[in-house]
């Protein structure tokens, strides 16, 4: 729904209370030669590994796609001929200068003022904006069913993207002045890049350079240390930098798919730094990668991973009680972990955080690529596939998902580093993002079954150790955050997330996509945000009455988790007797490859 819509009402942001530091870090200067590249690379760094590569894209998904464009092209040859006639038409137009096709203007494949001012430019970009269009209008006259025309566009897409002018040698303007620049020297610093990736990253284009960035040196460098170390995960403890903390702390559970370190990268954009300098305690689970010998982990032996790293946190901080927190998979699994307590009366957990997770998988694929493979058959080829490998490579979901999206992922890095022959950039979002985990291939099976049985919306699907799930017997306040352009796990199934809760329940949506909704400190330019109570069970006629709050949340979710962290009690000593420091944050599991 678009802003102009909404009622809008300006809020003050909320203040630091109980007297913790109010200190908000500024963002860093960013480098003129970076400056370019900033647009580029947040969009980017919404491309990361998350819940959508769960369920996987297999070659007979791309070939059922290829089969629906051949039906959409051929099904109706009365309107196939129109659709030609309208085609050359328009070839006439550009060869004589006349047509208007243009691309969209947020289309950064385009960007060079050669596509304009150009003859030879401009009319290789109109042959590929009027081919794409005809094929899209083609597949939309015809005769097949919503989601095969779906997946007609989506192999249509690929071949079109594949096809860009902007990947081509000559047919790209930027290239062709380094052409004339370097004489064509470029081009062995672009064979060295191809020859690099060939052997070490699939065939695909490397998305960054990862060499600047060293965990504990100069991406997370919160100070900590790790408290507890279990076969399945670290805990890590971070230290106060407040005189006076909370009383009750707060456990993170992170996403298995990911290192936990997106929290904690470069100092001024560090959830982490945030919530200690909140005065919250902070613990967090490092859960560590897998391998074939742990093929047998499930959901049911994270949540008890998960409920002994809660065990160490009441003992360590002396509160018989703690606040959660959980992002996607992670926050699956402590949603598992809250219906598995309260099925046996028990409240260790009183206040939840999530962050863009989605509890209520009925709308986990919707706007999604993904969810035009989403099909009974298709879960259980991934749920075979599983049990047959017993595990999951990060690197094989990276692979698929890059071709989902091959314009950010793909194609831009094949015309960065070969065809100019330019080192991919050293982001640190980036730098994590291609630090992959593995999942093992129980726990894979067991997220698929999420997927298809719903379970947190439909209580005793799920059972946990012969205990069922019933998430309405789970008595939590629960801050529950998504993202505006989301499509990894979008707003609107976060929402449904928030509903699973009672009325203790707050809905933020921040205006950015995945990891830019989680990753939103203040200073972060055009941030603004909407909250409130998720009352009804469409999204939209939220949206249209939501309070529009400007700048990050995270003020307004300090505010929120301060007033529900106990008393101020003085900072407690980094060394506990029965917990003693193993090792200094960000730990070992971390490190393991």
């Amino acid at each position: 729904m678009e802003t102009t819509k909404m009622r809008v009402r300006q809020i003050a942001t909320p203040q630091p209370v109980n007297g913790a530091s109010p200190r908000e870090p500024a963002l860093a200067p960013i480098e003129p030669a970076k400056a370019a590249h900033r647009e580029l690379v947040t969009a980017v760094s919404e491309n990361t590994l998350t819940f959508n590569p769960l369920l996987g894209l297999s070659a007979r998904d791309l070939a059922a796609s290829a089969a629906a464009l051949s039906r959409a092209l051929t099904s109706s040859p009365r309107a196939a001929l129109r659709h030609l006639r309208a085609y050359v038409t328009e070839l006439g137009r550009i060869a004589t200068g006349d047509s208007t096709a243009a691309p969209d203007p947020k289309d950064r494949r385009f960007a060079d003022p050669a596509w304009k001012t150009s003859f030879f430019y401009r009319a290789l970009l109109q042959l590929y904006v009027t081919t794409q269009a005809s094929l899209n209008a083609a597949i939309a006259d015809s005769p097949l069913d919503v989601r095969n025309k779906e997946r007609a566009r989506f192999f249509a897409s690929l071949v079109t993207d594949a096809l860009a002018p902007s990947n081509w040698v000559l047919g790209n303007p930027a290239v062709a002045r380094k052409i004339i620049d370097t004489g064509g020297k470029h081009f062995v610093e672009g064979a060295r890049h191809l020859a690099h990736d060939l052997r070490h990253n699939g065939g695909l284009p490397s998305q960054v350079d990862a060499r600047p960035f060293q965990l504990g040196q100069n991406i997370a460098t919160s100070r900590g240390e790790v408290v507890l170390r279990d076969p399945m995960f670290e805990l890590l403890r971070f230290s106060p930098t407040t005189p006076r903390v909370h009383a009750r702390p707060l456990l993170m559970s992170p996403p298995q798919i990911n290192k936990y370190y997106a929290v904690d990268l470069s100092p001024e954009k560090s959830l982490v730094r945030w919530i200690v300098d909140s005065g919250v305690q902070l613990f967090i689970v490092s859960w560590r990668n897998p391998t074939l010998e742990n093929r047998h982990w499930g959901l049911r032996e994270y949540v008890h991973a998960l409920d002994r790293a809660l065990e160490a946190t009441r003992a360590i901080s002396g509160s018989p009680d703690v606040n959660a927190w959980g992002s996607c998979a992670g926050g699956m699994t402590l949603a598992a972990y809250l219906g598995w307590l309260a099925a046996q009366g028990e409240r260790k957990i009183v206040n939840t955080s999530w962050a863009v997770c989605v509890l209520d998988t009925s709308r986990a694929f919707e706007g999604t690529t993904l969810g035009l493979f989403n099909t009974p058959g298709a879960i259980e080829m991934a749920r075979a596939r599983s049990r047959r490998r017993g595990i999951v490579r990060g690197e094989e979901m990276a692979r698929m998902f890059a071709w989902l999206r091959p314009n950010d992922l793909i194609w831009n890095y094949w015309v960065n580093n070969y065809l100019l022959g330019n080192d991919p950039p050293a982001f640190d979002i980036l730098a994590w993002n291609s630090d992959t985990t593995r999942l093992p291939g129980q726990f894979h099976v067991d997220l698929l079954d999420l997927i298809e049985k719903n379970p947190y919306a439909n209580p005793g699907a799920l059972e946990i150790g012969g205990v069922a799930i019933d998430m309405s017997k789970v008595n939590v306040g629960a801050y529950v955050t998504g993202g505006i352009s989301d499509h990894i796990t979008p707003w609107k199934g976060c929402y449904a997330t928030a509903r699973l809760f009672g009325d203790d329940t707050t809905f933020v949506l921040a205006n950015a996509g995945h990891l830019q909704s989680l990753l939103n400190p203040p200073g972060t330019p055009k941030s603004f945000f909407f909250a409130g109570r998720p009352r009804g069970e469409d999204p939209d006629p939220w949206l249209a009455s939501a309070i529009r709050q400007e700048g990050s949340w995270w003020p307004h979710w300090r505010a929120w988790i301060q007033q529900r962290s106990g008393e101020l009690i003085d900072a407690p000593s980094t060394s506990h007797p029965q917990f003693p420091s193993l090792a200094p944050a960000p730990g070992t599991y971390v490190l393991e490859a």
